[in-house]
């Protein structure tokens, strides 16, 4: 018996909501992606997702999520910053601490 999309979106949800309460807080570092833009995290763009369209229709956008971090942190990792103070005052001090969240294991890195 497969359990329904409703069922997975809702356990998707849960243990995001656990992941940001719990783990997110005290692992010391953030989202490339919202280090780098400003923006929302991985975790909340996910849930956002699986909010509007279901884990299942929304894999692609999930998918593209997790690309745009992977380039947030090869622009931090490697410098390529189109000029300071472009994405806040993290990037602006020189000093980025964020995680490359694409795929089931963080990534931490440490920038300047």
């Amino acid at each position: 018996m497969r359990p329904s999309a409703r069922t997975v979106d809702a356990a998707a949800l849960r243990g995001i909501r656990l992941y940001q309460r719990f783990l997110s807080p005290r692992k010391g570092f953030r989202c490339a992606h919202a280090a780098l833009t400003g923006g929302e995290s991985c975790s909340a763009a996910v849930a956002r997702i699986v909010r509007e369209d279901g884990l299942i229709a929304g894999r692609g956008r999930v998918a593209a999520q997790f690309r745009a971090c992977r380039a947030a942190h090869a622009a931090l990792h490697g410098g390529l910053l189109p000029h300071p103070g472009a994405f806040g005052s993290q990037v602006q001090a020189g000093r980025v601490q964020g995680v490359c969240c694409c795929g089931p294991v963080p990534i931490p890195f440490r920038c300047g």
